[in-house]
């Protein structure tokens, strides 16, 4: 029996408050409301019970943020999609800014289990002065326990209507893709988070931003994890971090990194992890 699960995340600003309403239809739930920051910025933690994606299986995930609201939304695990026959597996995001709103986006990784069909959709909207920070990490088969990514798909699709689109489709049977210096060349993780804003960058901002968080992917010795990671400004609404790596944990680390220097230098604020990625 497949699933099909609906979230609805609505944040509005209330006085000095961000506060969230929310709706939901099968298996996908909120934690509550929580405000580690104080009662500007609201911390949520999204919850899927049965703890995977399957063929026929649909999350559909919509978060709205109004006006001044500011809202940091993560997980409590990894998005799993397991070996699939025939329908694919799929997840689908959708996130819209009003003006002059903050969203973090920060999921746990998801992982591609080896035979899975899986389809992973986001798509932004934002307005104005809206900001969002946000990224998808993605591991492919199980290399730990010995089980490789060498059959079934994954099927990769972010979206900024009119600014920035990414597509890809990682076939497991793809050598030429997967091992290829010119594809991923035996890496198995790869990851992109990104500041996005609903208007340009003030060059001045644009590049102190850039040189902030190049300065702390340059720092520590990456060979010795195998992690590979760059930053640049592909247009001026949009920051970006790409990286790949043997594994889900030395990539998730160096994301964490950038995350925290990127939240410092864009909105002067702390970069301290939600309290969930210490479980």
């Amino acid at each position: 029996m497949s699933w099909q699960a609906r979230l609805a995340l609505s944040y509005h600003r209330e006085a000095e408050k961000t506060v969230l309403r929310h709706e939901h239809d099968g298996p996908l739930r909120i934690f509550k409301s929580l405000y580690p920051e104080g009662e500007s910025i609201c911390h949520n933690v999204i919850v899927h019970p049965p703890g995977g994606i399957v063929g026929g299986d649909t999350l559909d995930i919509r978060v709205s943020v109004g006006a001044g609201a500011h809202a940091l939304i993560s997980t409590p695990g990894a998005t799993r999609f397991y070996r699939s026959d025939d329908e694919p597996g799929t997840q689908a995001v959708h996130l819209q800014l009003a003006d002059s709103a903050r969203l973090e986006w920060l999921p746990l990784e998801s992982l591609a289990y080896p035979g899975c069909r899986a389809v992973n959709r986001l798509e932004m909207e934002l307005q104005g002065a809206a900001e969002l920070i946000g990224w998808d990490i993605l591991g492919l088969g199980l290399p730990s326990a010995g089980q490789p990514f060498n059959e079934g798909s994954f099927r990769q699709h972010i979206e900024w209507p009119g600014i920035w689109r990414e597509q890809a489709l990682i076939d497991g049977r793809d050598h030429r893709l997967l091992d290829s210096p010119v594809g991923l060349d035996g890496q198995r993780c790869m990851g992109t988070l990104w500041l996005a804003s609903g208007q340009a960058l003030e060059p001045a901002r644009k590049e102190r931003m850039l040189e902030a968080v190049r300065a702390v992917l340059d720092s520590g010795d990456r060979s010795a994890t195998g992690a590979r990671v760059a930053a640049s400004c592909p247009n001026p609404q949009l920051l970006v971090v790409r990286g790949v790596a043997p594994l889900v944990e030395p990539l998730m680390q160096v994301m964490q990194l950038a995350w925290r220097e990127l939240r410092r230098a864009a909105w002067g604020l702390s970069g301290d992890s939600p309290r969930i990625w210490q479980v």
